[in-house]
């Protein structure tokens, strides 16, 4: 295929002067008549023709005058050539003969000379193309209506070198006419290419809605798996084909991933950092917690990727945050491990929060609280409680003091692990304090709880009376909890 878009712009080349090095081989005369034809120069053609000039003269790509003048689509040229019976039928060293190039340019007026002057209509190129197979992929819709509907030449619908048909190219570039005409032809629609992939793959995974609606209408197989065990949803979720994905999911594509598959839709949505994709997939009860070949859940993933958003969404999903990978690590491990400070405390707070809930018998574990967010609290309602925290975290808490609160509030011993490893250095448990202490907060809030008031008795039974004094002198314990929200 670079062959004959190289020809299809020698045209282009000879106008800006070039002389092509294949060219070498040629008499010059021939040069010039090969150059003439690339020109749409009739009048230096008849001048050389008179000459006796070679006119099926071929360069070191054996590529003759008549593959240049239908490259170039020059009519007047291949009725010239055509008229002094030059040959119709030579392939240059790729195997192309003119038929493949004006199927590939979409001349229809050339393409019917050429047929009528006897020119093979089956060739094939080296890779195994015919004329349909250059039409179908190049968009040339009169060319594949005219060897289909006119000359009936349907046993071109033949598979390629690489196990194309001409369906499978046409879908894989998006010419959804050329599948149309295609379509009411042949049946065979779930044909495999060597890479065992169908025409409906090869339309979504180039993201090619329209083409994928028309082979799925046809009775398209819409769950086939290639050689590598992809899906077409798998690879439209790769590629970001968004509305591929949304098209896939109402036409009901199975989201259960096979055993021999590594990743799971969810999996592969989150790998590739696409949050519309992953909201799509949830909103269609994919399995949250569903494990890839490592046994990591969705959120594993996103956890080690330190994606905020995707994190946030699928602990507002309500997913299983127990569960461990093959390495017995959880997705709080793994952020930890990872050294994302954000994601470690987001992970914290579901896991007190859903504790809370369950508590409560408010809970079911099933997916909801989307009006809950575990993201890092900036707002201004909060802002003077949470500078009151930081101050008590940097300035009056001692070396393990904060874990001291910690317990009294039952962070658990990975919670508190996991808060600890993310700073280093002697005076690192003032900032793991703040981040202990905002938890809290978070989880207070959520509780409609006053923080002022809860975090001065908390003190006081936890045994830092001294401190809660501090506390409530600082702050009015009178706040109202009802004007601290988590946004």
């Amino acid at each position: 295929m670079k062959g004959l878009s190289r020809l299809v712009r020698a045209g282009e080349d000879a106008a800006q002067g070039v002389v092509a090095a294949s060219h070498e081989d040629l008499l010059p005369d021939e040069r010039e008549f090969q150059y003439a034809a690339k020109m749409n120069n009739l009048d230096t053609m008849e001048k050389l023709f008179k000459k006796n000039v070679n006119i099926n003269a071929v360069d070191t790509l054996k590529r003759t005058a008549f593959h240049f003048a239908v490259a170039g689509g020059h009519v007047s040229v291949v009725d010239f050539l055509l008229h002094h019976k030059a040959r119709l039928d030579m392939a240059d060293q790729h195997g192309l003969t003119v038929v493949h190039l004006a199927a590939w340019t979409g001349n229809l007026d050339i393409m019917r000379k050429l047929v009528k002057a006897g020119a093979d209509q089956k060739a094939k190129n080296e890779e195994g193309m015919n004329v349909l197979h250059f039409a179908a992929q190049s968009n040339s819709i009169k060319i594949v209506d005219y060897f289909l509907q006119d000359l009936h030449l349907n046993d071109l619908n033949k598979p390629d070198g690489e196990g194309n048909t001409a369906l499978h190219l046409a879908a894989k570039n998006g010419h959804s006419e050329v599948v149309e005409i295609l379509l009411e032809q042949w049946e065979e629609i779930n044909d495999l290419n060597q890479n065992e992939e169908t025409p409906f793959y090869l339309a979504v995974e180039g993201g090619h809605e329209k083409c994928a609606e028309l082979l799925l209408e046809a009775g398209s197989d819409i769950n086939v798996l290639t050689q590598n065990n992809t899906s077409a949803l798998q690879v439209a979720i790769q590629n970001g084909h968004l509305s591929l994905v949304t098209f896939l999911i109402d036409k009901n594509i199975d989201l259960i991933p096979k055993p021999e598959q590594k990743n799971s839709p969810l999996h592969l949505a989150v790998i590739s950092n696409n949050l519309p994709v992953v909201k799509s997939l949830l909103d269609a009860n994919h399995d949250i917690n569903s494990l890839n070949q490592r046994q990591e859940t969705p959120l594993h993933l996103a956890a080690d990727l330190g994606n905020v958003e995707l994190v946030e969404v699928l602990l507002k999903s309500g997913c299983n945050l127990k569960t461990v990978d093959k390495h017995g690590k959880t997705a709080l491990a793994t952020a930890s491990r990872s050294h994302h400070a954000l994601i470690v405390d987001m992970i914290i707070k579901a896991e007190r929060y859903y504790a809370m809930k369950q508590t409560q018998l408010a809970h079911s574990g099933n997916r909801s609280d989307f009006s809950v967010s575990f993201k890092q609290d900036h707002s201004t309602q909060t802002k003077q409680i949470r500078s009151s925290l930081w101050n008590l975290a940097y300035t009056q808490l001692k070396p393990c003091e904060w874990k001291k609160l910690a317990v009294f509030w039952k962070f658990t011993d990975e919670q508190i692990k996991a808060i600890e490893e993310q700073w280093t250095g002697k005076k690192s448990y003032k900032e793991h304090g703040n981040r202990m202490l905002l938890i809290w907060l978070h989880g207070t809030l959520l509780a409609h709880q006053n923080p002022v008031k809860h975090l001065y008795e908390d003190l006081v039974d936890a045994g830092f009376q001294p401190l809660a004094e501090k506390i409530r002198a600082s702050i009015s314990i009178g706040m109202d909890s009802r004007k601290c929200v988590i946004s």
